[in-house]
């Protein structure tokens, strides 16, 4: 792939992707929304999230992990309990990370 298609690629994405967040931002009063669709919306980026990290967790190489001893495991329900403990996202970031290094390093597994 040349060096233009990639530049061209980025300053595409570069440009959808401040006409669809600048979108809501155009008009001088608020878009009326019903109060489900505001609901889901404000979810939307934790449900785009957990729908990268649960493959993760669950998977590896495309089939489902059969075995207790992956790291992530732990590290997944030590960080879950941190969150719902403390509600911070960096806090479960470093708790399951900090959770999972020892294992995979420490362990191998």
């Amino acid at each position: 792939m040349s060096d233009a298609m990639i530049w061209i690629g980025l300053v595409g994405l570069g440009l959808i992707t401040v006409v669809t967040r600048g979108f809501f931002m155009i008009g001088d009063r608020p878009l009326p929304m019903p109060g489900w669709l505001r609901e889901l919306l404000r979810v939307a980026p934790l449900a785009a999230l957990m729908a990268v990290v649960a493959p993760e967790i669950f998977m590896t190489q495309g089939h489902a992990i059969t075995t207790w001893q992956d790291a992530r495991w732990p590290a997944a329900l030590a960080a879950t309990g941190y969150y719902f403990w403390r509600r911070g996202i960096l806090g479960t970031i470093l708790v399951g990370m900090a959770v999972m290094l020892p294992l995979k390093l420490g362990l191998g597994w």
